[in-house]
């Protein structure tokens, strides 16, 4: 089973109350295989990173075992603010 760009990113968005959430599918062919993600979400607040990710793939647990690799990139909207500033 490939999982597509638009489930991770509708799951993010519906699990985490994400205000952005971007997906990449980067598998070789595009198989739906392994992803990059970036997540910007109030309810990482308070969370270390490592916290953060273990959300993400939380909201994704049905899924993961579908998934050779995932990439994550998570930000409250405060330090998503901060990165868009340093850029």
């Amino acid at each position: 089973m490939s999982v597509s760009v638009e489930y991770i990113k509708g799951k993010l968005e519906k699990e985490l109350q994400a205000e952005l959430v971007e997906v990449e599918d980067i598998s070789p062919d595009m198989c739906g295989s392994s992803f990059r993600v970036l997540v910007v979400a109030a309810s990482f607040e308070g969370k270390s990173r490592l916290q953060q990710q273990r959300m993400v793939n939380g909201a994704l647990a049905e899924v993961m075992p579908n998934i050779h690799a995932l990439t994550q990139k998570t930000y409250t909207p405060d330090s998503w603010q901060k990165q868009k500033s340093n850029s």
